[in-house]
């Protein structure tokens, strides 16, 4: 996989409004080169979902998107609190958001099964007390 264009955003923690600014400039990056629509709804949707999961559970971290010529490779890292328990964070509706982040209308326990659900391929690897990567892949 040859990379034609890498990407780095920084996504603040503290920030509600900022979040998904990363994500929507890679839908506009996507889209000036003219990557596919269904494709570039895939990579945002799931882009997105990451971004709110570091500002909710990680106090942010970084995304990096690498674009090439047979995909797109999304890769977000925190140094967070890490997931505990992988399986039980991929059940649809689990979430240990906080009643604060719920009453903000996030948290409902859709981040991860929609980053895999809209990408092709999705890797976690997170540690207790250390941070998570995920990364995710969409083919072109």
């Amino acid at each position: 996989m040859s990379e034609l264009i890498h990407l780095h955003y920084d996504v603040d923690g503290e920030d509600f409004v900022s979040c998904g600014h990363a994500s929507e400039d890679v839908r506009r990056t996507l889209k000036s080169i003219g990557i596919s629509g269904e494709v570039i709804r895939k990579v945002s949707i799931a882009m997105y979902e990451g971004e709110i999961n570091m500002v909710i559970h990680a106090d942010g971290g970084v995304a990096d998107v690498s674009i090439c010529e047979d995909g797109i490779v999304v890769t977000l890292s925190d140094t967070g609190k890490g997931i505990a328990d992988i399986d039980q964070a991929m059940q649809e509706g689990f979430s240990t958001a906080t009643d604060e982040i719920r009453e903000l209308g996030f948290g409902a326990g859709m981040g991860l099964p929609n980053m895999k659900k809209y990408s092709d391929s999705m890797d976690i690897k997170s540690e207790v007390g250390k941070g998570t990567v995920v990364t995710l892949k969409f083919n072109l």
